[in-house]
């Protein structure tokens, strides 16, 4: 771990710790650049125990994947981390400059945006308590564990017809439209050709380990539920740098291209603030590629701006 001195410059500063930032940074430092991540501590994942559908870490804790990936990296001399909140980002120059909240600000050439997102759950009862246990919004990464069971669909919107549609293939379906949204026609007769039940009575409440309970006061007993989250980016950053951003059925993510740079010269961004649906795989698979992005254009670019 490099010694930080004051004035000192960094060929990237990663801001977000978790697997995407994590990957970033392991690709910088095998090209033994300087590297500082600040990490501010809080994983999207933090609700859920295990993590499935990652090559190689397939049904290992969720927390140790990524307490290892730090332990790996931080083997690294160049490579420093710094916990807390950075408060904001500035063009400074050919490079930026990160303030951290109580702490020094720090500079670097390139920069790149691994603060993750956050998830606005629908307002139902017992439903925030059970997120990521018992209710998912990822059927990729908990599907195949409900073991062809009952699973409920809590609908949000239309784009809730998608996941009403993919989870047959994981158990026994049943969507509960919460007055949220009504298929048409053709959606109706696609979701009964895929075994779907469809139930229209508002939910009241979520109760046990996944019971659906109902305005008239049916229940459903499942086995795991469902449910689309809107997302809000972690940071202000992307707009601070007036970084273009995309607008999706799920929230706003920060527009990348193909190698995640953004709108924004020498600035990278990956991970869930940088595309609409993700996981552990996808975003260790795009902190990689924003890291050797950043530092190729360090070799191939004259200066960021």
């Amino acid at each position: 771990m490099t010694t930080i001195t004051r004035g000192m410059i960094f060929d990237a500063i990663i801001i977000g710790g978790s697997y995407a930032g994590l990957s970033a940074a392991m690709q910088l430092a095998r090209a033994r650049r300087q590297v500082l991540v600040i990490d501010g501590g809080q994983r999207r994942n933090r609700f859920v125990e295990y993590s499935h559908g990652f090559l190689g870490q397939d049904g290992k804790n969720a927390s140790t994947i990524a307490s290892e990936g730090k332990a790996q990296l931080m083997t690294y001399k160049t490579v420093s981390w710094v916990e807390g909140q950075a408060t904001s980002v500035l063009r400074e120059g050919d490079g930026f400059a990160v303030a951290v909240e109580g702490q020094q600000t720090y500079q670097a050439r390139r920069l790149i945006l691994a603060t993750g997102v956050t998830d606005d759950l629908p307002a139902i009862e017992g439903l925030a308590e059970r997120w990521g246990r018992n209710i998912f919004h990822c059927p990729y990464c908990h599907g195949y564990e409900i073991d062809n069971g009952r699973i409920g669909v809590l609908a949000t919107g239309p784009l809730s017809h998608h996941h009403a549609m993919m989870l047959p293939d994981w158990g026994q379906v049943t969507l509960f439209t919460n007055q949220c949204y009504e298929p048409d026609a053709e959606q109706l007769a696609a979701l009964q050709k895929r075994g779907v039940t469809i139930e229209t009575v508002l939910v009241r409440r979520i109760s046990g380990l996944a019971t659906v309970e109902l305005q008239d006061g049916r229940q459903y007993e499942m086995d795991g539920l469902f449910t689309m989250s809107t997302i809000r980016i972690n940071s202000p950053f992307a707009a601070q740098l007036a970084c273009e951003m995309t607008e999706g059925p799920m929230g706003t993510v920060i527009r990348t291209n193909e190698i995640k740079a953004t709108s924004v010269p020498g600035v990278f961004a990956c991970g869930d603030a940088a595309r609409m649906a993700g996981n552990v795989a996808m975003a260790v698979a795009d902190g990689a590629m924003a890291g050797v992005a950043a530092h190729q254009s360090m070799i191939f670019e004259a200066k960021a701006a």
